[in-house]
């Protein structure tokens, strides 16, 4: 008998099932510890997209629902459960995720492959500007797990922000190097709108 292939999971939906694999709770829960364990830090949370994911997952039979209450005047709610089925999804997922680079799409890349569209020296003053931005990112980050390392939290629960840094730190270097190769003049280019001298509106209105 053929096995049944794993489904894709988004990282919202394995931060459910992590929850669930912990305890049964209901999703007003799942999102006051998504916000008191930073989860939403790296993850996009809203209170919206966790309802839907939620029943998403219940409808695949990943979780269950174990009961419905209410306590006082607050809104009815449904404590959910994780199946065999999820925890077998989550481990599948997260192994796969771990162990397989996948293809992703950076919006900073993206304006990269089109910075040519603009003049070097504006460029050259947007990524200044990104540098200075990415100094603070780095420093408040720096700050935060100095902070939470001496409150005793274990290590492992800060690896994401370790690999965070590192890679803040990989780009600063990076953009550094952009700007100073603008500057000795090692990087060059034409703008789009100097290749095509008959456009009539150029780029450069757009780009002081």
């Amino acid at each position: 008998m053929r096995a049944k292939p794993h489904r894709t999971l988004t990282p919202l939906a394995l931060a459910v099932l992590r929850l669930l694999n912990t305890r049964p709770m209901h999703p007003y829960e799942m999102h006051q510890v998504v916000r008191d364990h930073g989860t939403d830090r790296v993850i996009k949370v809203r209170a919206g997209s966790l309802y839907h994911t939620v029943e998403r997952l219940h409808r695949h039979g990943l979780i269950e629902q174990l009961e419905t209450g209410r306590e006082g005047r607050r809104p009815e709610r449904t404590v959910y459960a994780i199946t065999d089925a999820g925890r077998d999804e989550f481990v599948t997922n997260l192994r796969d995720l771990l162990r397989v680079p996948s293809e992703e799409y950076p919006l900073f890349i993206a304006a990269l492959e089109m910075a040519a569209a603009l003049p070097s020296p504006v460029v050259r003053r947007l990524l200044e500007h990104r540098a200075i931005a990415l100094e603070a990112q780095l420093a408040g980050h720096e700050q935060a797990v100095a902070a939470l390392t001496k409150q005793g939290l274990p290590r492992i629960n800060l690896i994401e922000a370790e690999f965070g840094m590192s890679a803040t730190r990989a780009e600063l270097t990076w953009v550094r190097q952009i700007v100073a190769d603008i500057d000795t003049g090692e990087l060059t280019w034409t703008t789009d709108d100097e290749q095509h001298v008959d456009n009539p509106r150029t780029i450069k209105e757009f780009a002081s």
